[in-house]
């Protein structure tokens, strides 16, 4: 009964760690003059949830010296199993470093390219769980929390307000978008511009329930459109309200859900391309328009996206797709080239299948394996015939 018992009580004390919790907005405001991570950006909650480096100096070991130049290597523990990725991952989390600094890189897509098998999927797995670790703080007006899970800080004119709120509550300028959703300038306009009826709820990102992190993926041409990322009207609410009127809008897109998170657009570029046009604004502006004419939506997120190289040059050669390139920051994650980690990653994969517990396993078989596969991965892909040699 112990074992049941200490499984149930570990369930209900994460429930409690992730129990929404509701608060005034006077009282939210309080917290962020003590607590800065309260209004902290998606990049800097990705920081914080990856935590600090290990430093590997490759100068003292013989065989690290060779493949890193005697550098001195930052390691991330919270990637600790993504083996001869330390290039990709120091680039990934460079990139969440400098659009936390509010650098160019805040605007920017984030975009891993490689080759099938590479890895590029289980980042976006790692990095979609490593979001959910940090609370986020929305608005909310009666019993219904926004929709877009936006920022209570959006109700407030960085014009009128930067000012007082600095002076008063320690908030920094740049943090202030000026850009409430139409669902919150509608409950304002009925709350008579009290803003003192707003409400903010405590949550926690949530792969499962799309809170603050969402995936989109591909589909047929003829049954997808933009309505993927920015919602669509719902048709069951326009017998109450008018077809613009922000209730009558369901937000269940992409951008929608992955406001303050993180937003994984799977295979990119085999979308159409009038699919990708709300990215730009998302990223450069912070915000989007929906498919009604309701207003500007915010964003405050990270788009996370990722295909294979044949896409993506087919995506670059096309001259009219200039402007997305632009707002585009490549991370190559290539094959791992390194025996040693190779066979680590067969030794990973084997423990999480059911061979993980075969009694006999022959002798030298998984570093013989990741031999073949180094090798095979540094062929060129050209000698298809040399390479279908190799990895028998």
């Amino acid at each position: 009964m112990s074992a049941f018992s200490d499984v149930f009580t570990l369930a209900s004390s994460y429930r409690e760690e992730r129990r929404e919790t509701e608060m005034s907005l006077a009282s939210y405001l309080s917290l962020c003059r003590e607590d800065p991570s309260c209004y902290a950006s998606a990049a800097e909650r990705m920081l914080k949830a990856i935590g600090a480096p290990v430093m590997l100096d490759s100068a003292r070991d013989p065989r690290l010296s060779r493949i890193f130049m005697n550098r001195t290597v930052r390691t991330y523990p919270a990637f600790a199993d993504f083996y001869g990725m330390e290039d990709a991952v120091e680039q990934i989390v460079g990139f969440f470093r400098h659009a936390a600094q509010g650098l160019e890189e805040r605007k920017q897509i984030l975009y891993l390219l490689g080759p099938v098998g590479g890895g590029k999927s289980s980042l976006g797995e790692r990095l979609k769980t490593l979001m959910e670790r940090e609370p986020i703080y929305v608005l909310k007006a009666g019993k219904q929390i926004s929709p877009v899970f936006e920022s209570p800080l959006g109700l407030f004119d960085p014009e009128r307000y930067a000012d007082s709120l600095q002076a008063q509550y320690n908030i920094p300028r740049r943090v202030l978008t000026g850009i409430a959703s139409p669902w919150a300038l509608k409950r304002l306009e009925d709350f008579d511009g009290d803003i003192s009826r707003f409400t903010v709820v405590r949550l926690n990102p949530s792969k499962l329930r799309q809170i603050a992190v969402a995936k989109t993926e591909p589909g047929d041409d003829n049954n997808q459109d933009v309505s993927a990322l920015v919602g669509k009207v719902d048709i069951r609410q326009l017998e109450n309200f008018s077809q613009n009127d922000p209730d009558a809008y369901s937000f269940s897109g992409g951008l929608n859900r992955a406001n303050q998170g993180i937003l994984e657009f799977v295979e990119m570029f085999k979308a159409p391309i009038k699919m990708l046009h709300p990215l730009l604004t998302a990223t450069q502006e912070g915000n989007y328009v929906g498919t009604e004419n309701i207003g500007s939506i915010p964003f405050t997120g990270v788009i996370l996206a990722h295909s294979n190289e044949a896409e993506w040059q087919s995506f670059r050669n096309n001259r009219t797709n200039e402007a997305f390139l632009d707002r585009v920051c490549v991370i190559k994650v290539p094959y791992c080239l390194r025996v040693t980690e190779e066979s680590k990653i067969y030794e990973k994969l084997i423990q999480s299948s059911a061979l993980g517990d075969a009694p006999l396993r022959a002798a030298h078989s998984r570093d013989a394996g990741a031999v073949c596969g180094t090798f095979a991965a540094e062929i060129p892909p050209q000698l298809d015939a040399v390479r279908k040699d190799a990895r028998l």
